[in-house]
This record gives C-alpha cells, structure tokens and sequence, in this order.
C-alpha cells in the first residue's frame, strides 16, 4: 500500500455495553449485548480495513461504553481537531480521553463554547469532492455550532436538520463518497435540507437509500478508496455502488447496531486533507485559526 492511505482511528469493545438509553435503537437491548459477538464483530471490521487502510486503536476505557464509537470523538481537518462536547451526561466523561488521545499525536485540539452540543464526526461530514462541511442538527448537535466550525475550519458548511429520532446523527442516513457520491436516506431530512441536499448533489451522484437499507445501516458507510464497508445493504443498493465503481463489503455489526452504530461510528478518519487551491494538508500553528476557550 502506498502512503496515502487512509488512517482511521478505532477503540476495542473491551468495555462496550448497552448501559443506557439516550437513542430509540438502545430502547429493549440494555444489558442483552454479547460482548464475545462484539469483539468477533469489531475485529472483522478492523482487519478488513488493515488490507486497505491504516489503522490506529486507542485505549478502551471502563465505565465509557460508547467510546468504542470514535467518530463522535471530534471532527479532524488538517492537523486540528474540534472536540466533542456530548450532550448526554452519559458520554461526557469520553471527552476527557479524547482530547488526550489527539493532543499525544500533535493535533491541535479546539473546542466549541461547551454549553453547544457538538458530536463530532457523527454530525459533522466533509463533502468527498468540493471544500465543504456537512452538518447535521436536529437531535444532537446545536444548530449554533454551524457559523462556529466554518470559522474554526474556515470551510463553508452547510447545516441540514435532521427530524427522525432514529436517525439521530448525520452519518447515520447520509454518506459522502469518493468522487462526489452520495448515500442519504431523504426522509431523515425536513423539507428544506431534503432540498439543499437535491440543489447542492447531481441527480446521477446521489442515491436515495430505501427505508430498509437506511434501517440497516447502509448509510452509516466506511469509504477508502474503491471500497465501502457496511453493516448490510440490498441487492439493489450494492448493485448502485458497483455501478459508481465500488467495491462493497458487508459485515456484521449487529451487536454495535444496539446501540446505535454501525461501521461508520466504529471509525473516525484522521488524515482529512484540505481541498482548497493553495491550503496545504498540514498546516502550521500560524496559520489556523483561533480556537474558542476551553471550558
């Protein structure tokens, strides 16, 4: 594999559990999760990843079971990070750990005013073919964080409301891939983000998941390259994506699928590149933008 690979960052199931209830997928599966089936699961999706990617694991941590779900650790581009501020109690003591984790790797970690709700790269998706940021608001993340993160990243961003509680983040019904495609399921988006996404997407570039593809995940997609890893996606769907030029595969992620998860809230990608003419990858500490005070 050559250098530009792909790096995404995962964090074991050691600890993982259903606990609480702070999603409709969590309603009926607290403390009937099979851990040995989470690990075979976590690992399939990890060493499927490693024969086209990189991939990096950071510690699991007790009494954090949803960290196992890096994506909603921050949202990466170039060498800074924005880190989450969760809005359930539950998951706030993850911060903590994820601010520790970027900072020992040299990424400048910036923060949202922490009375905003901020989750990542759960509602925060970077467009696969123009400079431009994806957030999703509605259930989650405050739709104040939007004029806050195009200025942090300075990258134009789109907000989108979300109004369907089992879709309760962006990345759970809409998927950038490689070349400009697109993944979404419309009916997670009120009338006027179901519009944005139509105006801002060509037709022949987007496809409208069914509502049994969306139930199973198939938007909550890992992209590297030509492939795309999921939970599950029907014939109909992965005849699309082979037509887009990819490779699809499916692996079980039922036990994470509990709690609200699939293959992409397993990953958290950590070589975002800037897309601008002239902005480098890397940027020096002189050239990013201020961050807001940490809380």
């Amino acid at each position: 594999m050559n250098q530009h690979r792909d790096i995404f960052l995962m964090c074991a199931p050691e600890y993982f559990e259903v606990s609480y209830i702070i999603n409709p997928w969590m309603e009926g599966n607290v403390a009937h999760g099979n851990r040995a089936n989470a690990q075979g699961q976590w690992q399939a999706l990890m060493h499927a990843l490693q024969q086209v990617a990189q991939v990096e694991c950071m510690p699991a941590v007790a009494g954090v079971p949803d960290m196992v779900f890096t994506a909603n650790g921050g949202l990466l581009l170039g060498d800074q990070v924005v880190l989450s501020s969760f809005l359930h109690v539950q998951r706030q003591a993850e911060e903590a750990h994820f601010a520790a984790w970027f900072a020992a790797r040299g990424l400048r970690v910036l923060h949202m005013p922490h009375a905003l709700p901020f989750e990542g790269a759960g509602d925060a998706l970077l467009d696969r073919a123009a400079d431009l940021l994806w957030f999703g608001h509605g259930h989650r993340s405050d739709a104040a964080c939007a004029p806050l993160l195009a200025e942090l990243l300075d990258i134009e961003v789109q907000a989108v409301k979300l109004v369907d509680p089992r879709f309760y983040h962006l990345d759970t019904c809409f998927c950038p891939l490689q070349g400009g495609y697109l993944l979404y399921y419309p009916d997670a988006f009120d009338t006027a983000a179901q519009a944005c996404i139509a105006a801002r997407v060509p037709l022949e570039k987007r496809c409208a998941v069914s509502r049994e593809d969306a139930l199973n995940f198939a938007c909550n997609a890992v992209n590297s390259g030509e492939h795309v890893f999921l939970n599950h996606a029907s014939p109909a769907l992965i005849a699309q994506l082979q037509q887009w030029g990819f490779r699809v595969h499916q692996l079980a992620l039922t036990e994470f699928m509990k709690a609200g998860g699939a293959a992409k809230c397993l990953t958290l990608k950590m070589n975002e590149p800037r897309r601008k003419a002239g902005m480098p990858t890397r940027l020096s500490d002189d050239s990013l933008p201020a961050a807001a005070p940490a809380v």
